[in-house]
């Protein structure tokens, strides 16, 4: 099998804790928080043209296809390396919109890795890095392609090893939009600052939570159900939540306890993208 008949991966992301700790000049928020990656995602395979064009095979519904991150990462990379190479872009999404699990940016991220290899651009990962910044704050974590401690608006990253779980991830049946989160006079900005090396499995909890909570009931409610298993989190700014198990048996018992009502998956943390494992 060739690179261009490969199926590309573009795993899921939880956030085992985010604290928003401040907030810069511009707008933008200082977050810190811990990114781990799940064995689960969207899968993108990309076809090669000789017109030059870019084009998307798969448009979501209501999105235009020159504002699809993908699109917008492959026309990113070109602009960066005067590449005039052509692509049809394929992607199989499994991964929820407005779901806090980073599918839009594991898509970008998988594009610019997978793009990078097959046009022959010969970047390496903090050019690429560069690049996804460029297109969003959670593109830059999957490039980098490690479980790490993220810092800054998220582009810093000290790599951690969590502890081997199963996680149990409930979908709500609602989108949660990023900025109705950011912007909310609700949302604690001062979370004290600590070392990455102070973080230990367990540590924190997620500054966006409460505000999803309130405003989406649907968030409230799988928490609710979740923490009759224990521990449970948001991801990023929703609306997914998690638990993790010790085991896979334990985690599809408690799916299996909770999917007459509530939609999700189970999959395993994983600490490096399977790109870059070959």
């Amino acid at each position: 099998m060739t690179d261009w008949q490969r199926v590309w991966p573009a795993p899921a992301k939880i956030n085992l804790f985010l604290h928003v700790v401040g907030r810069r000049a511009d707008g933008y928020h200082l977050l810190q928080t811990v990114f781990r990656f799940l064995d689960h995602g969207d899968r993108i395979r990309c076809e090669p043209r000789t017109d030059g064009r870019i084009v998307l095979a798969t448009p979501l519904p209501g999105v235009p296809p020159e504002a699809d991150l993908t699109v917008r990462a492959a026309t990113a990379l070109r602009a960066a390396t005067g590449c005039v190479a052509g692509v049809t872009l394929h992607v199989e999404k499994n991964l929820p919109m407005g779901g806090g699990l980073g599918g839009g940016s594991s898509d970008a991220a998988t594009v610019l890795m997978a793009l990078n290899r097959l046009w022959g651009c010969g970047l390496d990962s903090r050019p690429l890095q560069q690049i996804g910044l460029t297109l969003g704050a959670d593109v830059p974590v999957f490039i980098h392609g490690h479980s790490c401690f993220a810092e800054g608006v998220g582009e810093r990253f000290t790599d951690v090893t969590p502890p081997p779980a199963w996680y149990l991830v409930i979908v709500p049946p609602v989108g949660v939009p990023t900025a109705d989160i950011f912007r909310s006079a609700q949302l604690r900005r001062d979370t004290p600052v600590i070392a990455a090396t102070d973080w230990r499995p367990g540590f924190g909890h997620n500054d966006l939570e409460p505000v999803a909570c309130a405003l989406y009931p649907e968030v409230a409610a799988s928490l609710a159900c979740l923490r009759r298993y224990g521990d449970a989190h948001m991801s990023g700014s929703g609306a997914c939540c998690f638990s993790a198990f010790a085991t896979e048996n334990a985690a599809r018992a408690a799916f299996a306890d909770l999917s007459s009502t509530l939609h999700g998956f189970v999959a395993q943390g994983i600490d490096r993208h399977p790109i870059l494992k070959g």
